[in-house]
């Protein structure tokens, strides 16, 4: 039974410090902003990949090494023997016999450094991955529920990996010069998938998820459906802007508005190719280029209009500048095309689809998690 106190005793017993206000807080807004440095790595690194990919794509560089050796592949030829076996095996493919037969060993040089650069890039954007989620799962600087999220983005890139070398191994077999546009496709989506999981991860680390939750009641949903909208079929443009570079279709047709001086190009429908002319066939694969890139203008221009009704500032900015985006890269592609696609101007119109994607992106996420705004700007 407990002993009784007198009402006027003093208490002496030790009481427990109180927790320290916004402790928590504070400890999972440095594991985000820890773990949002990696991401920016990352993002920069796949951004770097995108460009080097299509400059190696451009340049006819992407079969100049005829094996795929994920370890061993990392170290360069060092002496002049190991120079002339990595050109022996070059010269026993196709694109050499029927395209580059009697280049030389310092011809072959240029196109193997791009793409043991390409290759060796994408070692690095595993490295980085690796030693980044790794490090952060050790420490526990890792925010809850994002574990699986962020080991999503290793299982992409190893996929990536190896889709590179499927993609590559098409250009070997007889009878091809380039490799598969269809692979082509397939690669180049995954590394805008990859890069636009990264920038969502992102734009949600960049505020705490009780902050995103209470933002979610003021989304508006009408612009974020049209900013799925815009965000589906740019992805879809991307791949045809992939068939287009897998078939040289940008180096045919020169000519805008019109495709050799009418609406539709000349032999649009081959009957010989059936269905696959919607991939195959040069003319058709731009104009339908062409004409996707169109809609995607209007559809652009409506969601626009649509955000002028929405009350937040940032909201509306964000379309202002996909609209900016959109309308640029459609500029840049009508100047590649009429300048036959060279690659100093090819590539900045593929960088133009990595602005687009990341712009409607945060377009999308401003829709669902609009930024917070003072009364006064709400009402002017």
């Amino acid at each position: 039974m407990a002993k009784s106190r007198s009402i006027f005793e003093e208490v002496t017993e030790t009481q427990k410090p109180a927790a320290t206000p916004g402790g928590v807080t504070r400890d999972h807004a440095k594991a985000r902003r820890r773990v949002r440095i990696w991401l920016i790595m990352l993002f920069s690194l796949v951004v770097t990949m995108i460009a080097v990919g299509g400059l190696t794509r451009l340049t006819d560089s992407g079969l100049s090494i005829t094996e795929w050796a994920p370890l061993s592949g990392a170290i360069p030829p060092l002496s002049a023997e190991e120079w002339q076996a990595e050109f022996d095996a070059y010269r026993q493919i196709p694109e050499y016999q029927l395209q580059n037969r009697g280049m030389s060993m310092a011809e072959f040089k240029v196109i193997y450094w791009w793409e043991w650069g390409h290759r060796q890039l994408g070692r690095v954007i595993g490295l980085v991955w690796a030693l980044g989620f790794f490090g952060l799962l050790l420490t526990r600087n890792i925010p809850p529920g994002w574990t699986g999220r962020l080991f999503l983005l290793g299982v992409l890139g190893g996929t990536q990996g190896a889709i590179g070398w499927w993609m590559v191994h098409s250009g070997l077999q007889e009878g091809m010069l380039d490799v598969a546009s269809y692979r082509l496709a397939t690669h180049l989506g995954l590394a805008f998938l990859i890069l636009g999981l990264i920038a969502w991860y992102l734009m949600k680390l960049g505020r705490e998820e009780a902050l995103l939750m209470q933002a979610r009641r003021d989304g508006d949903r009408k612009l974020k459906g049209m900013a799925t909208g815009l965000l589906h079929l740019s992805f879809v443009q991307i791949l045809i802007g992939a068939l287009v570079a897998g078939i040289d279709a940008g180096r045919n047709y020169i000519d805008w508005p019109l495709m050799a001086g009418g609406f539709l190009p000349p032999n649009f429908w081959v009957s010989e190719l059936g269905f696959r002319n919607l991939f195959e066939n040069d003319g058709t694969v731009q104009f339908i280029h062409r004409m996707v890139g169109y809609v995607i203008l209007l559809l652009a221009i409506g969601a626009w209009f649509a955000a002028r009704r929405n009350a937040r500032v940032a909201t509306r900015r964000a379309f202002d500048w996909v609209l900016v985006a959109i309308f640029g890269q459609i500029v840049l592609g009508i100047v590649t095309v009429m300048h036959s696609s060279p690659w100093y101007i090819a590539i900045w119109h593929q960088l133009g689809a990595v602005a687009v994607l990341t712009l409607v992106l945060r377009a999308r996420f401003l829709s669902i998690y609009p930024l917070p705004q003072s009364v006064k700007a709400l009402k002017s």
